[in-house]
């Protein structure tokens, strides 16, 4: 217990790409045979770009609602109490074998209503960063950019392309720390046309060094440096 209990401490300066080699190994070590710090580890990464813009005078500071939202919710409420009582007035009117119909149609009316309320109003997760990174082009008739996006289950390139030979597999790779090599999947080249192409690999942002692409031949076509 004193061995999970230390290196679940160090899971912040984990997932913030910290700790020496031999640190990050026994974590890594620790977890894969630990189910709890792996849902720790993964709730954690997803915040990596944000803790480094975190104001410490600001930690007991409490965010307020949006401006306006309470009274727009009242109103919401209210309007839909004037369609209740609109639709009960009516329903004085409708003959008997119609009115079967009138309370299921307010119900579900209100159920719409609440569930519009509700949409309005809910957090919206923010879009996962975008990191820009450099790429060297090996052949000329290649042109590419990439942005790496970080996740809980690993890391995607998004590459940006065109001037790879029309048919051709293409095989991309990302080298961790360690300098060993995980495959990010295959694309075929469209020739000049341009390609956009997302390419997913189970190596975490903060253990990944650098990523390529080779042809069929096995010739680096391009890289780039984490």
């Amino acid at each position: 217990m004193s061995t999970h209990r230390e290196l679940r401490e160090q899971l912040g300066v984990y997932a913030l790409g910290h700790g020496t080699p031999a640190e990050r190994a026994a974590l890594r070590a620790h977890l894969d045979g630990c189910d709890q710090c792996r849902a720790e580890l993964a709730a954690l990464t997803p915040l990596r770009g944000r803790l480094a813009t975190v104001d410490p005078d600001r930690l007991d500071h409490v965010p307020t609602p949006p401006p306006g939202l309470g009274d727009r919710v009242l109103a919401g409420i209210a309007a839909e109490h004037a369609t209740a009582q609109r639709a009960a007035a009516q329903h004085a009117a409708v003959p008997l074998r119609r009115r079967r119909w009138a309370p299921a149609a307010a119900a579900a009316g209100i159920a719409a209503a609440g569930f519009g309320v509700g949409w309005l109003v809910r957090p919206v997760p923010s879009p996962p960063p975008l990191e820009p990174v450099a790429v060297q082009v090996a052949v000329p008739e290649v042109e590419a950019t990439a942005d790496v996006v970080p996740h809980t289950w690993g890391m995607e390139v998004q590459l940006h392309g065109a001037g790879f030979t029309a048919g051709e597999v293409y095989r991309a790779q990302v080298v961790e720390d360690d300098g060993r090599v995980v495959s990010a999947g295959e694309f075929l080249g469209t020739g000049p046309a341009e390609m956009v192409c997302n390419l997913n690999s189970s190596v975490l942002r903060q253990d990944a060094a650098s990523f390529a692409v080779l042809d069929s031949s096995g010739s680096v076509v391009l890289t780039s440096s984490l």
